[in-house]
């Protein structure tokens, strides 16, 4: 298990047969339903890439079933020892608003753990301020920026990138997440 720049990313690497080529598909099916449940927090794994090396199989006990218990443990304690981290979506933001209100808007932005990365002025009084923060913060935006700026702000968002969330957000999303799975 590695991590991969972008996508996911199976490999058969069994050598002299210790596994039938009829259960590597199970290998594989297997991979891909425990990536998507997640391992830490019930979000999907991305971004990594699985080799499969070695096993061993049973004439009679053997089934894809079987195969695909198999691998998702197998995942589950390589992911403990591979220090995964959770990810967060962070967003490209385009707001625009008068001069007016600039104070106003960096200083929310900095409260949501935004990133300011430019500013412009357009005329006319207005600015467009461009930024990136993670998309949890932004989820009430809009009716935070019209709260601030008496309407007359208007935003645009679109995704960029994944970041790792921060150790301390990371820890309480996890706390909760063990919390309702032992609930259930």
């Amino acid at each position: 298990m590695e991590p991969k720049e972008d996508g996911y990313e199976f490999l058969d690497k069994i050598f002299g047969g210790s596994v039938p080529r009829q259960f590597i598909p199970a290998v594989e099916k297997g991979l891909t339903e425990i990536m998507a449940k997640g391992v830490l927090a019930g979000y999907p794994v991305v971004n990594i890439s699985v080799a499969l090396v070695d096993g061993s199989y049973h004439a009679v006990d053997s089934s894809e079933m079987a195969f695909k218990i198999a691998t998702h443990l197998a995942f589950k304690k390589g992911f403990a020892q591979a220090k995964a981290v959770l990810l967060e979506p962070i967003m490209n933001i385009e707001v625009t608003i008068p001069d007016a209100y600039m104070g106003d808007i960096i200083g929310d932005l900095n409260k949501k753990r935004g990133r300011v990365m430019g500013m412009e002025a357009i005329g006319k009084g207005r600015q467009i301020v461009r930024a990136q923060a993670p998309q949890s913060e932004l989820f009430r935006y809009a009716t935070d920026l019209r709260s601030m700026t008496q309407g007359r702000g208007f935003f645009k968002m679109v995704f960029d990138h994944y970041e790792e969330v921060p150790a301390m957000i990371a820890e309480g999303i996890i706390a909760a997440y063990k919390s309702e799975d032992e609930e259930v």
